[in-house]
């Protein structure tokens, strides 16, 4: 069996498991009843969604209910989401601050995701460490949103010549907040490159990847450790250092109420394809494909 048939079944499947004739399944794609893909070109059915699926509409004590928990988005800020949350009225309130914080909110039932960019501790792959560790025994599901270009953002034309991490001794960084993911992964690689402590200095903490980008468009900051798009937005360079993963840790049932899947249909639209496309340094191929489902 090959990978993408093992993570995904056909219509067909999905109809001799629930014992339903192939046009029920149709029906229940169209209305965004069950957990679907159309990137191929034809309707796919995520195993791992699917099978949370039946359990959230289980009846008895194996049931879960997203009661109690509002319909906010949690986490670190991503110029893509939040524009995608706005355009698909979805309904969905937003309080971005960090990774971490988006974490601990979550965890105490502050909302319904929260997305996230931490690197793992094994330095080959992101978030699940993280959901794993703080979100153990929670009914939570760890999805991509997307895969963002992070570097260095230096002033238009870059007159200081900045080439890569070596080049930010003894300048001035844009810092962000301890609990957000750049940071954190900033200062973890200012270290491995023998950067740290006297050889740099730090501006005050900029609480958005928006705002520590325009520190250097004033001239607060020399580098900003941020994103592709939001330096092509404010027209200063880029300086590429990796590509990151963006994911959204969701309460499972909250993934099927309607201000997520009003989200996610959007995010099928050409609409969504076309500013995907539009802004710098995002890849959305794998866009709502799980990395982590808990038991």
């Amino acid at each position: 069996m090959n990978e993408l048939a093992s993570r995904y079944l056909t219509t067909r499947e999905l109809a001799d498991l629930l014992r339903i004739k192939e046009r029920k399944v149709y029906e229940l794609a169209a209305s965004g009843e069950v957990p679907c893909s159309r990137a191929t070109g034809k309707l796919l059915f995520p195993r791992d969604l699917v099978d949370a699926w039946l359990a959230d509409n289980s009846s008895g004590p194996t049931g879960s209910t997203a009661a109690g928990r509002p319909a906010v988005m949690l986490g670190s800020h991503d110029p893509l989401l939040e524009w995608a949350m706005r355009e698909s009225r979805c309904g969905l309130a937003a309080n971005f601050d960090s990774s971490l914080d988006g974490l601990e909110r979550f965890a105490g039932r502050q909302g319904i995701a929260a997305g996230l960019h931490i690197r793992d501790t094994s330095g080959t792959g992101w978030n699940t460490g993280a959901v794993q560790e703080q979100l153990a025994g929670q009914p939570v599901v760890l999805m991509e949103w997307a895969r963002r270009q992070r570097g260095l953002i230096v002033p238009s034309g870059n007159p200081a010549g900045i080439t890569s991490l070596n080049d930010a001794s003894e300048r001035t960084l844009a810092a962000r907040q301890p609990e957000a993911g750049s940071q954190m992964l900033f200062a973890k690689l200012l270290g491995e490159a023998g950067l740290a402590g006297s050889n740099v200095n730090w501006t005050p903490p900029a609480r958005s990847e928006t705002d520590a980008a325009l520190l250097v468009q004033d001239g607060s900051a020399e580098i900003c450790f941020g994103l592709a798009s939001v330096a092509a937005q404010l027209r200063l360079e880029f300086v590429p250092v990796l590509q990151e993963r963006f994911d959204l840790v969701v309460y499972r049932q909250a993934w099927f109420d309607p201000p997520l899947q009003a989200l996610a249909a959007f995010c099928r639209s050409p609409a969504f394809a076309a500013r995907a496309a539009a802004l710098s340094g995002y890849d959305v191929s794998g866009q709502f494909q799980v990395h982590y489902n808990s038991a």
